[in-house]
C-alpha cells in the first residue's frame, strides 16, 4: 500500500479534497457528520495494516512531523509517534520540559519557530484551551490538535468511535453510524476535553448521550448541547449501550471537587454490580489511563466480552495514521487534493 486512498466511486463522500475540506483537525465541533464518517472508513485500512507483520508504508516519505507536547502524555504522544513513523514520515518529538517555553518564550514566538522549520504537519497538546488554534494561525502547514486544556481531543473522539463502530460490527451491528444507541459518560465531565469531543462526535453519529457526574464536576449549561444530565449513576445507566468513563482530571482541578477517592468510587464507580443496571450487553469504554479501583473496577475493565478499553488504544493509531495522511495529501500532490 503507497498510494493515498480515494473517495472516488463512493457517493457517499464529495470527491477528492471536498470529502474532508479542511486544513487542520482542530476540534469535532469543526466537523460534519460525513467528514467525521470519512476519517473513520479511511482509518479502517490502517487497522488492518497494523494487524499485519510489516506495518510500515512510505506513503509519507520525506515528510517531517514535530509532535509539540507543551503537556505532558505517554499514551497520545506515543500513538503519534508510531502513526507517523509507520507511514514513513520523520518524525520529532518536542517535549515542553525541554522547549524554550520554559525559558520564558511566548506560544506566538514557539509558533513562528516551528513554522520557520518548515514542518509538513505539527501535533500540538497543550495545557490551555484554544492553544492550538492559536499556532494553527500563525503556520502554514496542517495543525493536528492533541488535545488543548478542557476544550477538545478530537482524535480521542474518532478513535472511540471506530472502537465502538468495530465492536458493534462484530456483533452482527449493520449501520455505519450509531442511530438508536444510548452512551453515558460518567466522571468528570467539567474538565474533560475527551467529554466535549465524544460528546460531539457521538451525537453527530446519531447516538443519545447521557452525562453522569457529582454536581461540583457537571459543567453549567451541559443541557445545551443536547445532553441529558445525571447525577445519580445508578440512573444514568439505565438501559444504557455503552458505559463510558472518564478518570479524575486531578491535574486540572484547584479545590475540592469531592471528598474522597474512596466517596467517588462508592458513587460513581463502575462495578459489575452497578454496570447490571444496564443494558444486558452493554460495552464498557475508558479513554486511559484508568484509576483502577476508583472510576472503574478490575472486573469489570477486564471483561473479555464487555469491554473495548484495549481496542480503544489499537484504533488510535490508526485515527492518527487517516489524520496525518488526509491532512498532508495537499502538499504530497495527491490528485484531487493538491492546493
Amino acid at each position: 500500500m503507497t498510494d493515498a486512498p480515494s473517495s472516488a466511486g463512493d457517493s457517499r463522500f464529495p470527491a477528492g479534497r471536498l470529502a474532508f475540506p479542511h486544513r487542520d483537525l482542530l476540534g469535532i465541533a469543526q466537523l460534519e457528520r460525513h467528514e467525521i464518517l470519512y476519517l473513520l472508513d479511511q482509518a479502517e485500512q490502517w487497522v488492518e495494516l497494523n494487524r499485519q507483520s510489516t506495518k510500515h508504508v512510505g506513503l509519507l516519505g520525506g515528510l517531517t512531523i514535530i509532535n509539540a507536547f507543551f503537556e505532558n502524555s505517554t499514551r497520545t504522544l506515543l500513538s503519534f509517534e508510531i502513526a507517523g513513523k509507520r507511514l514513513g514520515a520523520d518524525v520529532v518529538n518536542m517535549h515542553a520540559a525541554q522547549s524554550s517555553v520554559k525559558k520564558g518564550e511566548t506560544l506566538i514566538d514557539t509558533a513562528i519557530t516551528l513554522n520557520a522549520m518548515r514542518a509538513d504537519a505539527i501535533v500540538i497538546r497543550h495545557g490551555s484551551s484554544g492553544a492550538t488554534r492559536l499556532i494553527a494561525d500563525k503556520v502554514d502547514c496542517p495543525v493536528l490538535n492533541a488535545g488543548d486544556g478542557s476544550h477538545e481531543h478530537p482524535t480521542q473522539g474518532l478513535l472511540d468511535a471506530l472502537a465502538l463502530r468495530e465492536a458493534l460490527k462484530k456483533r452482527g451491528h449493520t449501520s455505519e453510524d450509531f442511530t438508536g444507541l444510548t452512551v453515558t459518560i460518567c466522571g468528570d465531565i467539567l474538565h474533560s476535553r475527551v467529554a466535549r469531543s465524544n460528546i460531539l462526535c457521538l451525537q453527530a453519529m446519531g447516538a443519545q448521550v447521557r452525562a453522569c457526574a457529582p454536581p461540583a464536576l457537571m459543567p453549567v449549561g451541559i443541557d445545551a448541547m443536547g445532553v441529558e444530565a445525571f447525577h445519580d449513576f445508578d440512573a444514568a445507566l439505565g438501559g444504557t449501550d455503552v458505559a463510558m468513563m472518564l478518570r479524575l482530571q486531578s491535574e486540572r482541578m484547584s479545590g475540592q471537587f469531592i471528598p474522597s477517592a474512596r466517596e467517588y468510587h462508592h458513587l460513581y464507580g463502575l462495578t459489575k454490580k452497578r454496570l447490571d443496571c444496564a443494558a444486558p450487553d452493554a460495552l464498557v469504554m475508558h479513554p486511559g489511563p484508568m484509576n483502577r479501583g476508583v472510576e472503574i473496577d478490575s472486573e469489570v475493565a477486564d471483561m473479555i466480552d464487555r469491554s473495548i478499553i484495549t481496542q480503544q488504544v489499537e484504533m488510535g493509531v490508526a485515527i492518527r495514521m487517516a489524520s496525518l495522511d488526509i491532512l498532508t495529501r495537499g502538499a504530497r500532490g495527491v490528485e484531487g487534493w493538491a492546493a
